[in-house]
């Protein structure tokens, strides 16, 4: 596995010619204690990933099956290539290609999806398809491109399975900067929880020589421990899991009220503690929010990320709660550049629909205060077989049409550009007076009575409204706000009344709404429900994206000739049936008559 230990060749028997021959038991024991001392002469990294694939557990069993030697046979066969480098000829040519990180990782999906059915709904846990990474190596690289200096850069993945994303983000800019004439120096960083995934990206690693490089990866919980916690990073790149329970690690922090780490609770809109922890049913935008604690702040380029969510990231959690105001803190702070809709089926374990967020912390001037929606759901190719749930994929072509449009930054039909706040609204909470028969409309009632009148008497719709306050001097009426002008007892006051909790409904107000709250209820409510009013302490700002409501193209409607020419083919198609069943003419002139 690596070059800097002692070369041991496990000493292995022939051949067998046959599938009824096999080794004998002192053999057998033999090969497998040469075999682990060939494990034991590796470094200690590569020990670690032993470790990880629990791969001594395993020996025991191949020797007892006698397949040890039969398999160390198959990874010897001159004819397989298992390395990332390339088996040269004689004269130089290129006999077997190398296997990079990324077609590893397809050969331990494939694995996944064929032997482990009954675990495939996590597939797509560890493995991103390179036609996705490559979309989102090109929308992070290609827009800063030119400002790309000879010089260092990290590239950070905080949940990075096998390690492939790392690895083509480093060749995409690699081959960028050498386009534009520079040299650049690229370091990875990876932190994964799976921990035959992580094995596989720090043995890529440490097969590439790249030693130092397999050391940045590390293993665990990229949420409850934080293996950089003080890293900034250039470049970042995930698929995080969605639609994970992340309940296990919430507990290990403490529990949602004791969570204090400042990647999750930030100081936002005034608000020193601005919670960013999301249910526990569903930990993918924490995953964001850790990569922007991440950003670079005081450089030119500052941080540029890509990362895949599900739908929900788009509309999940009402104002206040964790997920709206993860999106809040990223528009309102004008981070968000794009979201990409892929096609339906680009991933192996499932078929929902997904996205590429693309965000930067140092927008162009032209992008600034706007946000970008780019509907690719149409651009792809079929595959020749299906692999899993994954029926399509993006062609060279299909990638470069959606960056192309990402680039341009201008509208189309497959491209939507909005203003920040487009994408924010209050939400209010709108009340109804209580109308309870036999209530005196000439006085006020303390909270116990207004419950005995609860208790003993109807609600209806006509009885005269129940006073909880009345304000008889320096306040003035606005029915907006449940302050309304009465006359009781000949004298003009101002009353609030007690609100009736199962008329009581959430108004979404548009942050762009003309005229603010007001306005909305004076034109959308009060003209269906005159007494209304709303509670201004209960307005919350939350944020959501809909690409359908930006995307939906309904179907045309079929023409009448169209639907006639078929309701005629239909009845010619039944004519004669009814004479078969109960021998009565249905002919048309019948029919008539």
């Amino acid at each position: 596995m690596r070059s800097d230990r002692r070369r041991v060749r496990p000493s292995t028997t022939p051949r067998r010619s046959g599938s009824a021959t096999s080794r004998p038991a002192g053999r057998q024991q033999q090969l497998q204690a040469d075999f682990e001392a060939y494990l034991d002469g590796f470094s200690p990294n590569v020990q670690e990933v032993l470790e990880k694939f629990k791969f001594r557990n395993q020996v025991p069993t191949l020797v007892e099956a006698d397949a040890l030697g039969f398999l160390l046979e198959k990874f010897l066969d001159p004819s397989i290539n298992l390395s990332p480098r390339p088996v040269l000829n004689g004269d130089g040519s290129v006999r077997l290609e190398g296997l990079d990180n990324h077609s590893m990782g397809t050969v331990f999906e494939e694995l996944i999806r064929r032997f482990n059915e009954e675990n495939n709904e996590e597939a797509g846990e560890h493995f991103t398809p390179r036609d996705v990474v490559q979309l989102m190596a090109r929308l992070v690289f290609l827009p800063v491109a030119e400002e790309v200096r000879s010089g260092t850069y990290l590239v950070y993945d905080g949940a990075c399975g096998t390690g492939g994303m790392l690895t083509v983000a480093e060749e995409t800019l690699g081959q960028l900067a050498a386009e534009h004439g520079k040299e650049v120096s690229v370091h990875l960083y990876g932190q994964e929880v799976n921990p035959e995934t992580y094995a596989i990206s720090k043995a890529d690693l440490i097969l590439k020589g790249e030693g130092t490089e397999a050391d940045n990866m590390r293993f665990g919980s990229t949420l409850a421990g934080d293996a950089f916690p003080s890293r900034e990073f250039d470049f970042m790149l995930s698929n995080p899991p969605y639609g994970k329970s992340w309940k296990a690690d919430l507990e290990r922090m403490g529990g949602k009220s004791a969570i204090t780490d400042p990647r999750f609770v930030v100081e936002h809109d005034g608000d020193s503690e601005y919670s960013l922890i999301t249910r526990s049913k569903d930990g993918q935008m924490m995953f964001l929010a850790n990569m922007l604690s991440k950003m670079k702040r005081d450089t030119p380029l500052g941080s540029r990320i890509a990362e895949v969510h599900n739908g929900s990231s788009l509309f999940t959690g009402d104002a206040g709660q964790g997920e709206s105001n993860i999106r809040r803190w990223i528009i309102e702070n004008d981070w968000l550049e794009a979201i990409v809709a892929l096609p339906l089926n680009m991933f192996y374990n499932t078929g929902i629909a997904t996205y590429i967020w693309v965000l930067s912390n140092r927008k162009a001037a032209h992008r600034r205060g706007q946000v970008q929606l780019i509907d690719a759901t149409q651009w792809f190719r079929p595959l020749r077989r299906n692999l899993g749930s994954k029926n399509c994929e993006l062609s060279g072509e299909d990638v470069k049409r959606i960056c192309d449009t990402f680039v341009a930054f201008e509208e189309t039909e497959q491209s939507k550009i909005f203003p920040n706040k487009a994408f924010g609204y209050w939400k209010v909470t709108v009340e109804r007076p209580l109308r309870l028969e036999g209530a005196d409309p000439d006085r006020a009632y303390t909270a116990k009575e207004i419950k005995a009148l609860k208790d003993g008497r109807e609600c209806v719709e006509t009885a005269p409204p129940v006073i909880r306050r009345v304000h008889k001097q320096g306040v003035a009426p606005d029915p907006l706000r449940g302050l309304f002008s009465v006359t009781i007892g000949g004298m003009s006051v101002v009353v609030e009344y007690e609100p009736d909790t199962d008329l009581r409904d959430p108004e979404q107000v548009p942050l762009l709404h003309e005229g603010g709250i007001d306005a909305f209820i004076e034109r959308e409510v009060l003209p269906f429900s005159p007494d209304a009013w709303y509670v201004a302490e209960s307005a919350k700002v939350g944020y959501e994206v809909s690409f359908t409501r930006h995307f939906y193209k309904p179907q045309p409607q079929r023409p009448l000739e169209e639907i006639r020419a078929d309701i005629l083919a239909l009845e010619l198609e039944t004519e004669g049936l009814l004479t078969e069943i109960v021998g009565v003419s249905t002919s048309k002139e019948s029919i008539r008559q």
